[in-house]
């Protein structure tokens, strides 16, 4: 993950990555199980395919604010996609290194939401009187890796956030969760050959015991059959809410992706294909089924 000279942007992903693996017990797993089998030799050898994170669409949050980070470090704003059954639009970024991960960030629309959930999130939310990010020295590395994790709104009740759950379970996830790392992702096209495609390495997961996002299907293809996703369901974690109640909600997940070469660099062998042979970008689709995995009907499963 981390570079032996570390970059601004090896310092960021190293905050972001270490409290997400501490808390996502599936990330140990999947990586012990890759070297036990010798998929990789180790946790380096993971390519990492991208990261995400949920923002909510309101003032002096959202997007517009949370990009600054990565703008600021070198990313580059890419296309935008739009889920409208799940009211969320977001954008890809492109790194300013190839070994760098791609990064998605998404936002709840939420002026679409009913009256009730946007008062809920407006009570919190609205605690929030100027832009977060203007106030952090994007070069100060510590600033930036501690407020991912900081609280920018005090801590909702148990109440407010099963209000929210019935109507959108992205919002719900966010109120509570705020701008954790949603997860990350293992290039599996980057695997030994007998693990590169994702059927493959969707058995080897099961056959640890990882549980599948089944959205949509277990595997999750983009219309011209170039870009195939699966995720694992998100773990259920220990919440504390205000007033001391406390249960159990849905964390963050691991994705895997495999992204097939273009049709006009199909000829090539797997050790000259560079990413920029590879399909780009992302799937709408498959993304909207991917935001299921941290969804009640998928997290019963875990």
């Amino acid at each position: 993950m981390v570079a032996t000279e570390q970059t601004p942007l090896d310092s960021i992903m190293e905050a972001l990555f270490t409290p997400y693996k501490k808390r996502v017990a599936d990330v140990d797993k999947i990586i012990s199980a890759m070297i036990q089998n010798k998929l990789i030799a180790n946790e380096e050898a993971i390519v990492n395919d991208h990261i995400a994170f949920r923002t909510l669409g309101v003032p002096n949050l959202g997007i517009a604010s949370f990009e600054k980070i990565f703008l600021h470090h070198g990313y580059k704003r890419m296309e935008p996609y739009h889920f409208p059954e799940k009211k969320l639009d977001a954008y890809w970024y492109a790194p300013p290194e190839e070994r760098l991960p791609r990064i998605f960030i998404s936002e709840l629309r939420v002026q679409d939401l009913s009256q009730q959930a946007q008062g809920i999130i407006g009570k919190y939310t609205g605690q929030v009187t100027s832009d977060p990010v203007d106030h952090l020295n994007l070069n100060d590395l510590t600033a930036v890796g501690e407020f991912f994790h900081k609280p920018l709104w005090s801590l909702p009740t148990l109440a407010d956030y099963k209000l929210l759950l019935e109507e959108s379970e992205y919002a719900a996830w966010v109120i509570y969760n705020r701008y954790y790392l949603n997860h990350y992702t293992i290039s599996v096209h980057e695997l030994p050959e007998a693990y590169a495609d994702l059927e493959n390495f969707n058995s080897f997961l099961e056959s640890i015991g990882i549980v599948l996002n089944s959205a949509g299907g277990k595997l999750k293809e983009s219309k011209d059959g170039l870009l195939r996703q699966s995720s694992s369901v998100a773990q259920m974690v220990d919440a504390e809410f205000a007033n001391g109640e406390k249960t159990k909600i849905a964390g963050s997940y691991v994705e895997f992706a495999e992204r097939l070469p273009l049709p006009e660099f199909q000829s090539l062998a797997k050790e000259q294909l560079s990413r920029n042979h590879r399909r780009e970008g992302f799937e709408a689709a498959n993304a909207d089924k991917i935001f299921e995995s941290t969804y009640t009907e998928q997290t019963q499963k875990n």
